[in-house]
């Protein structure tokens, strides 16, 4: 019998290449998307079969296209979605915010994600499960973070609704919400102090792993996780 089918939107690094990673271990085949890093997780990953296909998750015919490419590749559609692509710019307090900087978060995380999740709900699998990453900063109120946590706080809305709608296909939806975790979205424009000040919002005082988070997201997808549904779950070290 062949392996059960995951689509990691955002896979190429960081969180989503952990998920890759876990969701592989865990015995799903994996198919992820990647933009501006390119592709280059290995073809086999623990026995399960790993392919990479290029989109803009901006684009809604490029995520249609990328659904109806994996069950020609795969055979079947998946039984797993993660909408993990993101993006995230400098931050800033409100009173000086670039409004292009805004634009573009809200066009990546807030539309893109909706083109992702709204695609997931046509094709994902009955009794599947579909995962959006979002942030604990949703609930943390950061000097200029505003603008990205926003963003944030709207997929987390759509999963709640989204966990209503599905509900009668027995189709599973959550949102996995960490805190401060090494990645280079997290490291990007930060200086040393700034990652310290983030560190210390744990009381383990550091911040997590891309695989640490990965693991509530392979759990998630696994029958392990059958009566959690319509949750915000948040490895975060106690941050909140």
């Amino acid at each position: 019998m062949s392996n059960k089918l995951a689509l990691v939107f955002g896979g190429s690094r960081g969180i989503g290449a952990a998920c890759v990673q876990a969701l592989a271990d865990s015995g799903f085949d994996v198919a992820y998307t990647y933009v501006a890093s390119g592709a280059g997780l290995p073809e086999q990953i623990a026995g399960a079969r790993v392919k990479a296909y290029a989109v803009d998750i901006c684009d809604s015919a490029q995520v249609a296209q990328v659904f109806a490419d994996v069950l020609r590749d795969f055979g079947t559609a998946p039984q797993c979605v993660v909408a993990n692509a993101g993006i995230n710019v400098p931050p800033g307090p409100m009173a000086q915010f670039n409004p292009d900087d805004f634009r573009k978060l809200v066009e990546v995380n807030i539309v893109g994600a909706f083109n992702v999740l709204s695609a997931a709900a046509k094709h994902v699998l009955d009794a599947g499960n579909i995962i959006a990453l979002t942030t604990s900063m949703v609930r943390v109120g950061v000097p200029g973070g505003g603008p990205y946590t926003a963003t944030k706080a709207a997929v987390e809305s759509l999963v709640r609704s989204m966990a209503k709608e599905l509900a009668p296909r027995r189709v599973r939806v959550n949102a996995v919400a960490p805190g401060p975790v090494d990645t280079d979205l997290f490291r990007a424009g930060k200086t040393d102090e700034a990652k310290a000040r983030a560190a210390t919002m744990s009381p383990f005082n550091r911040i997590g792993t891309p695989a640490e988070v990965a693991e509530v997201v392979s759990f998630l997808a696994s029958d392990k996780a059958s009566w959690v549904h319509g949750q915000i779950i948040q490895p975060n070290g106690g941050m909140v």
